[in-house]
């Protein structure tokens, strides 16, 4: 059995359940092994290149599990690393390189990147039709009409929780707090598009409190962690905790403080063991669907 944060001993007002993301990714995954399957049958294997500059710690950590991922699927997966002393200039002629790879269906690179290095430019020279982590601009731009070729990993992970608890966001009031290009401004588009009345917010919003308690789905990415207490909670919300944190005791935390939210949301997304292994498999499912797009193409010519 999974071990999760800590559950208060006090009597919940509220029969609260845990999101195992875990569990649900696993699922995910069996399904990605026979698309994965029938590709092979035509000769093609996903590939997906994960590209590092430096030795970051946590990227290492974050890296390792990507590829242990790759293989698990049945992908084929390149770890390119880049010393700490690589240029910007050095990084964008591998990927122009890996652009042009037939064996690679999808770049990741992973972030953050050392300082001097312009992530715009480097998401920008990623092909898109190669771009797995969805943040190009004509992928983001997709997004927003309504045309997604790829859509950001996090944001689609918590859409694809949401659909396994049987959650329809029309209808309800969805409240995001973060607003990355990364988690937040997708996460919005795509709550949007299912009908939510969404309301997106910042660890700055005055009286941040107050628009989180009109939340039906409250999804928050700030990167502050603890920073929704219970009475900033709506009762009986759905609360998904996209943060993970690493405290001074070298712990992980979410955003949301989980033992004080537990008896007030009705779902609660775990810090670790929640978004993090959704957002793997939909890399290995934006990575899938790039092969596919490749392999759909060849076979009208």
């Amino acid at each position: 059995m999974r071990a999760f944060p800590c559950r208060p001993q006090r009597s919940p007002s509220v029969d609260t359940r845990t999101i195992d993301g875990q569990a649900i990714a696993q699922e995910f995954r069996e399904r990605l092994m026979r698309r994965v399957g029938a590709l092979a049958v035509n000769g093609v294997r996903p590939g997906l290149a994960v590209v590092q500059v430096g030795s970051h710690p946590a990227s290492k950590i974050y890296v390792r599990n990507k590829i242990r991922a790759c293989s698990e699927v049945g992908l084929h997966s390149e770890h390119i690393e880049l010393p700490d002393s690589a240029d910007e200039p050095a990084l964008l002629d591998r990927i122009r390189n890996l652009n042009i790879d037939k064996r690679i269906h999808g770049i990741l690179v992973q972030l953050p990147l050392p300082a001097g290095f312009s992530v715009d430019r480097v998401q920008e020279t990623i092909a898109p039709e190669k771009d797995v982590d969805g943040f190009h601009p004509i992928n983001i731009g997709l997004l927003a009409i309504g045309r997604p070729r790829f859509v950001p990993c996090t944001p689609l992970g918590v859409m694809k929780l949401l659909e396994h608890e049987e959650i329809n966001p029309e209808g309800l009031h969805a409240v995001v707090v973060g607003r990355s290009n990364i988690v937040g401004k997708p996460m919005a588009l795509l709550l949007l598009q299912k009908g939510a009345t969404v309301t997106i917010c910042n660890s700055k919003t005055p009286n941040l409190g107050e628009m989180t308690r009109q939340a039906d789905i409250l999804v928050v990415a700030a990167g502050k962690p603890g920073l929704v207490t219970a009475g900033m909670v709506k009762s009986g919300a759905v609360v998904i905790d996209v943060g993970i944190n690493r405290l001074p005791d070298g712990k992980l935390a979410g955003d949301v403080d989980f033992q004080s939210v537990w008896g007030i949301a009705s779902r609660i997304t775990p810090v670790p063991g929640g978004v993090g292994p959704m957002t793997i498999a939909m890399l290995i499912q934006n990575t899938i669907h790039a092969a596919e797009r490749v392999a759909e193409h060849a076979s009208r010519r």
